[in-house]
């Protein structure tokens, strides 16, 4: 009896693993493996993401700043930081990232652009939109491998909304509020993105 049941015991650990018992382990392997290759494909998409972020909040706050720095400058008559609809200069609606142009030095002036350069002095790709230069394989910009990116898919529009006070509204003639809309699309995403900042302009400064 003693003999018997060590045999039996010998041929159970021998006996391995069953086909489904494999087959299990196959599918829980895949299904991990392709979630980790799903938090990897975010992790990249949210990173170019957060770039593009980066880049439309800095294309506001230099838009904005150049529109103060001209009001304070005299550069700009008050009269002039208005749209074209309403007698300014600036262009209605959304445009395309064209650089500044002689007449102004100030972007989203209608009828006063320029085609943008890079950083070693030759036009942008698609039609002079404005482009950024990033550093290549040896890390070191001003170099013959320098990476171009294009800023063709974003546009930037410049509405000032003149204010008013009391019922009926009475116009502000010394206040203007600015806002400037980047609109920009992200891979990944259907739907583009939009980055607003608003600030309030006086006559006084």
């Amino acid at each position: 009896m003693k003999t018997k049941l060590t045999s039996h015991l010998v041929h159970s650990a021998e006996s391995g693993f069953s086909l489904l018992e494999v087959m299990i382990s196959a599918v829980l392997l895949t299904v991990g493996s392709l979630f980790l290759l799903s938090v990897f494909g975010l992790a990249i998409s949210t990173s170019q993401a957060s770039q593009q972020d980066l880049i439309a909040r800095q294309l506001a706050s230099d838009a904005m700043e150049s529109i103060f720095t001209a009001r304070n400058t005299s550069q700009l008559s008050f009269a002039q930081i208005q749209n074209v609809a309403s007698g300014g200069i600036f262009a209605n609606g959304a445009q395309t990232l064209l650089c500044a142009g002689p007449t102004y030095g100030i972007v989203g002036v209608a009828g006063d652009t320029s085609s943008c350069t890079t950083a070693a002095g030759t036009v942008c790709p698609n039609g002079g939109v404005q482009c950024l230069t990033e550093p290549g394989p040896d890390g070191v910009v001003g170099t013959a491998d320098d990476v171009t990116l294009s800023l063709s898919n974003y546009t930037r529009t410049i509405a000032m909304t003149q204010l008013t006070t009391g019922t009926p509204p009475t116009p502000i003639p010394t206040l203007v509020q600015v806002t400037i809309t980047i609109t920009y699309t992200v891979p990944n995403l259907s739907a583009p993105k939009n980055y607003v900042l608003e600030e309030y302009i006086s006559s006084y400064h």
